[in-house]
């Protein structure tokens, strides 16, 4: 099929979800067209069937901010046009479904019929979308789109109980890439960091409120008063200057680095001994799972579909969201010596379910479908 693509470029989850699927469904012989503002972050290969192309923001005195809407669904009408695209596939709500209506709608004036499928992730619905501002166009966008999917039970079941959705809605969860997120040999970075075989602590995110990044520092702080440890923070947020003068404050900054934004997170991830998302909401858990895939365990909150990927008790501990004491008391089950190897063994093997292998068939099969349910309503 040719399939275009519309997602956000950027380090968040859709975005890398989206670049992802293009890439793995252009290895499998699909042509891809990659439709946004700039090149996404992890469309880092040549493959002779992916293609990127830009849109562009005009900027006029009349405009205090640029239309990307508008611009997004001229540039969907182009490429659909010139490249025959055969089906669209738009990540995150707010503004791609809108804008994909609004190309179906001009598309169908030339005589060509694109079906649209839209993919739910997280703060579109839970969080963005159900503003009121924003809600009246979002329920129609997806009600309007000819096939919908979410990355979680929650979050589907978040969809119907937040927007008069009236659309069928499949769940595809989010996948991993095996071949990458592993864990490799780095003992002599881990020795670096750890001199005296203290147990390494990660967390990778966007640093914002919802992330709890505090909770994480205490949890962090009442682990380091029972047993040595160290602490890497992957990414960066508005958050970060804050949670830099609370671990002066709380006198563990010798023992915490703030590593920014790192592409090869897998490189770090094969250190650690803990994950920690004590999110507040969590669509999925996408970040958990590269941590799962390189065998390390997690303590998580119990927020939205993380409970579907970090399995209580087994690949790690999910608690009520806040409850620091409960996650220091599992995080220090977790990394006694006598119990880490059975819970990385765990992780690995759950990871393992969401490999991409497994779960590209399933978009493949929903495509095929929403493909053929349009070209048969277009022949009655």
């Amino acid at each position: 099929m040719k399939i275009g693509i519309v997602c956000y470029p950027t380090f968040g989850g859709s975005g890398v979800v989206a670049t992802e699927l293009g890439k793995g469904l252009a290895q499998r012989g699909h042509q891809v067209h990659f439709i946004t503002y700039s090149q996404p972050v992890r469309l880092d290969f040549i493959n002779e069937n992916l293609f990127y192309h830009q849109v562009y923001l005009p900027s006029y005195p009349l405009f205090q901010y640029p239309p990307y809407e508008l611009a997004l669904a001229g540039k969907i009408v182009n490429v659909a046009l010139h490249e025959k695209l055969d089906l669209l596939h738009v990540h995150y709500a707010i503004p791609h479904a809108s804008a994909a209506f609004m190309a179906k709608q001009i598309l169908k004036t030339r005589g060509v019929e694109l079906p649209v499928v839209t993919t739910l992730h997280g703060t579109d619905i839970t969080l963005v979308g159900k503003d009121s501002s924003f809600e009246p166009v979002i329920t129609f966008s997806i009600n309007a789109s000819d096939g919908v999917t979410t990355v979680s039970e929650s979050l589907k079941k978040d969809t119907y109980a937040h927007f008069a959705v009236e659309k069928d809605i499949a769940v595809i969860p989010n996948f991993i890439d095996l071949e990458r997120f592993k864990k490799q040999k780095k003992e002599h970075f881990k020795k670096a960091i750890c001199p005296n075989d203290e147990k390494l602590l990660v967390h990778t995110s966007n640093f914002r409120k919802v992330k709890r990044i505090e909770d994480i520092l205490a949890i962090f702080r009442n682990v380091r008063a029972e047993i040595p440890a160290k602490l890497l923070l992957v990414g960066d947020g508005p958050e970060r200057n804050a949670m830099e003068e609370l671990a002066r404050k709380w006198q563990i900054a010798d023992d915490v680095r703030f590593l920014g934004k790192l592409e090869a997170v897998e490189e770090v991830l094969s250190l650690a001994d803990l994950f920690l998302m004590p999110s507040e909401k969590e669509s999925f858990g996408l970040a958990a799972l590269e941590a799962m895939a390189c065998e390390v365990p997690v303590i998580a909150s119990d927020a939205g579909g993380i409970p579907e990927l970090n399995i209580d008790g087994v690949t790690g501990f999910n608690s009520p969201v806040g409850d620091v004491a409960a996650m220091t008391r599992n995080a220090l089950h977790i990394l006694q010596d006598d119990m880490l190897p059975a819970f990385r063994k765990n992780a690995l093997a759950n990871a393992q379910q969401f490999d991409i292998v497994n779960i590209l068939p399933q978009y493949e099969a929903f495509y095929e479908a929403t493909y053929q349910s349009v070209r048969q309503a277009a022949i009655v």
